[in-house]
């Protein structure tokens, strides 16, 4: 299929695009590039033919010829969301729902949607499946919400919305973030010997590996419309919901000299959630996760060893989102809105000749 992946430069999209063109995808991609060359984590990106381009501008005549957008572009997590709760919304909210009508009026037949198990939010001890309640509590999980159900109803013949509702991240990318709870113990415990809970550590939290999110992602295209259109599904792995004290002690025993500790003003997290994950198994037989969390604790430590990470990279500018952005615009480099406050040649296509071939993707 021809494929458009939107946040391509992304934590996810620079693991996901290398997988989507070994399995004979020709790729596109779309990125603003606000988290550039100075977030990465001792790799390259993958070099495809892509728009330098905010979702938010984006035409239908720009999504012409395209099967499928896969659309993970969004702020991407909850304390860079809450930094500005309308941002929050006209990005996540409002630019996804502008781009899934540009792609049904371009004839894109199916739009796969990056969506979150925290839209359950404050949930407690329960299993969840996907008719459960929702109960968002921050504006990234609310921005979920309000997305899936504007989209759903642009659902129709010739245009199917998928909702992929991952669960929380973790793993080793080229953009690496150090926000996330797992890559954070983790390398809290390499930088400093402090596995640092900053909770009080009894909230769940289903995790799940990048590689099975970008499987989830692959396992959609390849399954027959009429069974994915518009469904939601609960991405995560079996046995993988954990609390968070639980993920601590792993990191403790794999990480040499690593110690759990609580931080001083660390208390109750309302958002507290388990999924359940008979649905994409039974629906999905092409999605077969292959992490674990604990192999997932063993490749972060690895990773953090050979790219000598340190307490800075981990909590400033190159692996924290929200410092990031702070950061860009403190120099005035993004506005308040966060686009680009230098000209950009954005919405053309790089030539031929300033890309890499892959073969698949061309």
């Amino acid at each position: 299929m021809r494929v458009l992946v939107t946040g391509h430069k992304g934590y996810i999209g620079t693991v996901m695009v290398p997988m989507l063109l070994a399995d004979g995808h020709d790729v596109v991609g779309m990125d603003s590039e606000l988290f550039g060359e100075d977030c990465l984590l001792g790799e390259t990106e993958p070099q495809i033919p892509e728009f330098k381009m905010d979702v938010r501008e984006v035409d239908s005549k720009d999504l012409e010829g395209f099967d499928a957008v896969i659309h993970l572009a969004n702020l991407s997590n909850d304390p860079l969301g809450s930094l500005n709760p309308s941002l929050t919304y006209e990005i996540n909210y409002h630019g996804s729902v502008k781009l899934a009508a540009a792609a049904k009026r371009a004839g894109v037949g199916l739009f796969i949607h990056s969506s979150s198990c925290s839209m359950y939010g404050a949930a407690g001890d329960a299993i969840l499946d996907e008719s459960a309640e929702f109960n968002p509590v921050t504006p990234y999980a609310k921005s979920k919400v309000l997305t899936e159900q504007a989209v759903s109803a642009m659902a129709g013949d010739g245009f199917s919305p998928v909702f992929l509702r991952n669960a929380t991240a973790y793993g080793v990318s080229p953009k690496l973030r150090g926000d996330l709870v797992l890559n954070n113990l983790t390398g809290w415990a390499f930088t400093t010997g402090k596995v640092l809970i900053l909770s009080d550590g009894t909230p769940w939290r289903p995790i799940i590996h990048i590689e099975d999110i970008s499987r989830a992602f692959m396992a959609v295209l390849n399954a027959p419309r009429e069974v994915v259109h518009n469904e939601a599904f609960n991405v995560a792995v079996p046995g993988e919901n954990y609390q968070v004290r639980d993920l601590a002690a792993m990191v403790e025993e794999i990480v040499p000299g690593s110690k759990v500790e609580y931080a001083a003003d660390g208390g109750p997290d309302p958002r507290c959630y388990r999924v359940d994950t008979s649905k994409i198994e039974k629906l999905l037989p092409d999605f077969k996760p292959q992490w674990t969390a604990r192999k997932g604790v063993e490749e972060l430590y690895k990773a953090y060893k050979e790219n000598n990470l340190t307490e800075e990279d981990l909590n400033g500018t190159r692996f924290q989102r929200i410092r990031h952005i702070e950061h860009k615009q403190e120099t005035g480099e993004v506005d308040s809105t966060l686009r680009w406050t230098s000209s950009t040649d954005e919405g053309e296509l790089a030539p031929e000749s300033e890309l890499i071939s892959s073969g698949s993707n061309r």
